[in-house]
């Protein structure tokens, strides 16, 4: 039987705007079968919101922290909420 899928919703901070962050973390979404979509806020923090089971998201977490732009992050706040099954894909939004 599959893991119930969740949903985990992220405000990140930092040196991440301009640099590349939402193809960077659509890349990473999108190798770890996440689903869900990420855009600029205009007070220069990243939103995401994604999808995937609780494994697969811990795991994406990780990489986003961990990977090239990871050091750009000065903060994540992760609130996790019911999961909708709305998503087919991963995307930015502009």
């Amino acid at each position: 039987m599959p893991f119930p899928m969740e949903r985990w919703h992220y405000m990140i901070r930092g040196n991440v705007q301009g640099v590349g962050f939402r193809w960077y973390a659509t890349d990473i979404a999108r190798k770890c079968r996440v689903y869900g979509w990420v855009k600029n806020l205009p007070d220069g923090a990243v939103e995401i919101v994604a999808e995937a089971e609780s494994n697969v998201l811990e795991s994406f977490t990780e990489k986003i922290k961990t990977g090239y732009l990871g050091s750009n992050i000065s903060s994540m706040d992760i609130k996790k909420e019911p999961a909708t099954g709305e998503f087919s894909q991963f995307q930015i939004l502009f």
